[in-house]
């Protein structure tokens, strides 16, 4: 540190040796992955050297919730990236070309189904998203609304779609 007390670039060996340790135990802990931990752990010591001139000291604490809230955000944009498990459907809906007969029909059915009484741009949004592999950000941007409407439109979709392949299900197996 500095005479004023603020942290320099050249504190960073010794902090980084000091808190590495648990920021990257912290980083494991919330990730259950070795490479994106370790990725995070840069990334909090980054986020802290981006700031430093507004700190006066650093404790553990400070290492212990920049690391927190890098991982959460972390699993989030993970989460956003991949997109609902419907993408698993769609993607036996892809290969139902080489499906026995019985298995496009049901298909047909169950996507008649989930469609049914749905505005033909949630059908339009579904496509670009799980078809198309557009993220949500770009999706948003082409049907022109915001980020959390298509979530909030998509989940609702995911909600039925989820809900009409078990119920498809249950009738199949009477």
């Amino acid at each position: 540190m500095n005479a004023t007390g603020t942290i320099t670039i050249d504190d960073f060996g010794e902090l980084y040796g000091k808190y590495g340790p648990m920021v990257l135990r912290r980083c494991r802990f919330l990730l259950k992955d070795e490479e994106r931990a370790l990725d995070c752990m840069q990334d909090t010591f980054v986020r802290i050297i981006e700031r430093r001139e507004r700190l006066s000291g650093v404790c553990s604490s400070l290492f212990y919730t920049v690391a927190t809230s890098v991982c959460m955000n972390r699993i989030r944009s993970d989460r956003l990236r991949r997109g609902p498990q419907i993408e698993n459907l769609l993607h036996e809906i892809e290969d139902s070309k080489s499906a026995r007969h019985e298995e496009i029909v049901d298909t047909a059915a169950l996507l008649d189904q989930i469609f049914e009484d749905t505005k033909d741009d949630t059908r339009t949004m579904a496509v670009l998203h799980y078809v198309d592999g557009l993220t949500l950000e770009e999706t948003a941007e082409e049907m022109r609304m915001s980020v959390s409407g298509v979530r909030k439109r998509l989940a609702v979709l995911r909600k039925k779609a989820l809900r009409d392949a078990g119920t498809l299900q249950q009738g199949a197996s009477k």
